[in-house]
């Protein structure tokens, strides 16, 4: 079976290798001639593990194919796939729909056997019976079906997430489209994957409100992190003990500078707008926006308080650009609002990250990059931990305490224990947590498996882990 796939950007290009992983046929289409060039070339243009040799692989199979011609693309392919872009709009936060749309009418020109319409885009309720529209009034003669087929896969582990999801949702409403899907979706019936059919209206839904669900569970751990500071609690050990009752779970229940990525922030915005258009207004999901955004100004008043409120001259060394580690991405990350305001109150920010400097310059050019983590920090008056990476795990706190001006930590991700932190003699500031305690040591030792749960070892001179 062959498959076209338009969009190869994160969601089309992890989509099409996955699915020519299974064996299928698939043409990727995009119309940036560059970015076709890169793939045809060899050259991923998103940082992904894995990614670039399941490419590799496919390519020399004769299963993987790049192209600019949707024509060619889509001569003889039973599915096309829509993989675009759908960012928020400017002025009142829904989804662009432009890339969508256009891609349809694209469609509609060169469709000349039946051939089922995916739409994989992130899109609003609705979308999937507007394209179905724009197909069947561009192209009166067309033999297709519409089929709303959301993704679930998280930057950084992509790869699992398409070959072992935790289930797929198809939105179908004709016996050929479902036919055609569940063909697309054979291997993973074989491994017993959950399958769910629903009609078009509920799979598009289904995708906002896991991800407005997920975004909610995040802000709410944040705001018990708040209350744990103020009445001496530990936020671990909250979360622990809520996250064993088998109704929440322990995942997205880990405090930090809040959400950000290509997902959460689009998606809850155009889901609280559509709620709104619909008159059905989720004000939880609004609560959860506002106080996000809000979040992102309020570490950097944790910061500055770490700082004696004197942020002015001050040299702020930041570890961790991109919004999650494993990844190049820097939409909407957190440090996009808290070091750009850092320096807007006079303070100068020397910056680190494994993988997204490149991108980062390309949105705060006025930062000083520096390629080594040590030397970014040498000289600063605080050290401030944005992104979870593991080489941030294992950094030499005894060498960290020599290069900084004062052995002053910000952690906004809870990767290191306060009480060994103070026994080292750092003036140390994370998330929910006492100070220089080993009050819930226990809990968190029990979490040391789970990475979205633990603090991560603290690594003395010598390089011995604690």
């Amino acid at each position: 079976m062959k498959i076209a796939v338009i969009g190869s950007g994160y969601v089309g290009l992890v989509s099409g290798a996955c699915f020519s992983e299974f064996g299928f046929e698939v043409v990727c289409v995009d119309n940036d001639a560059n970015k076709i060039a890169q793939l045809n070339a060899g050259k991923i243009p998103i940082y992904e593990p894995e990614l670039d040799t399941l490419v590799k692989n496919n390519v020399e199979r004769n299963r993987l194919f790049f192209t600019t011609d949707l024509a060619s693309a889509m001569s003889g392919a039973a599915a096309v796939f829509i993989a675009v872009g759908t960012p928020s709009r400017r002025g009142d936060g829904h989804a662009d729909l432009s890339f969508v749309y256009g891609a349809a009418e694209g469609i509609a020109r060169h469709i000349k056997d039946y051939t089922v319409v995916v739409t994989k885009s992130t899109v609003p309720v609705g979308t999937g019976r507007e394209v179905d529209r724009i197909i069947r009034a561009t192209n009166p003669a067309a033999d297709f079906d519409t089929v709303s087929n959301p993704e679930f896969l998280r930057e950084g582990s992509a790869i699992g997430d398409f070959m072992r999801p935790d289930r797929v949702v198809i939105g179908c409403e004709s016996d050929r489209a479902r036919e055609v899907m569940r063909q697309l979706y054979r291997p993973l019936f074989l491994i017993e994957t959950p399958i769910l059919f629903t009609n078009l209206e509920t799979a598009e839904l289904i995708k906002y409100a896991g991800n407005a669900f997920l975004a909610m569970k995040i802000s709410y751990i944040n705001q018990m992190a708040d209350l744990c500071d103020k009445v001496g609690a530990n936020v671990h050990d909250v979360a622990r003990g809520i996250g064993l009752d088998g109704r929440i779970g322990s995942k997205f229940l880990h405090p930090g500078p809040g959400y950000g990525g290509s997902c959460f922030p689009k998606d809850t915005l155009a889901l609280v707008k559509t709620a709104r258009d619909s008159r059905s207004p989720l004000s939880l999901i609004e609560a959860t926006v506002a106080f996000n955004d809000a979040r992102k100004l309020q570490m950097v008043d944790r910061i500055a308080a770490a700082l004696d409120g004197k942020v002015a001259g001050k040299t702020v060394a930041a570890l961790g650009l991109t919004f999650k580690p494993n990844t190049d991405d820097m939409r909407d990350s957190p440090s996009l609002v808290i070091l750009p305001e850092l320096q807007a109150r006079g303070a100068t920010v020397r910056a680190h990250d494994p993988i997204g400097m490149a991108e980062a310059r390309k949105q705060m050019p006025e930062l000083h990059y520096f390629e080594d983590p040590y030397e970014a920090m040498t000289g600063a008056d605080v050290l401030v931990i944005l992104t979870e990476w593991n080489s941030y795990r294992a950094l030499d706190l005894v060498r960290v305490k020599s290069l900084l001006k004062a052995p002053n930590i910000v952690d906004l991700r809870n990767i290191y224990r306060p009480d060994e932190m103070a026994q080292l003699g750092y003036r140390y500031h994370s998330l929910g947590r006492p100070a220089g305690r080993a009050a819930g040591q226990g809990a968190e030792a029990a979490q040391a498996t789970a990475p979205d749960q633990a603090a991560g070892p603290v690594r003395r001179a010598g390089g011995a882990n604690a």
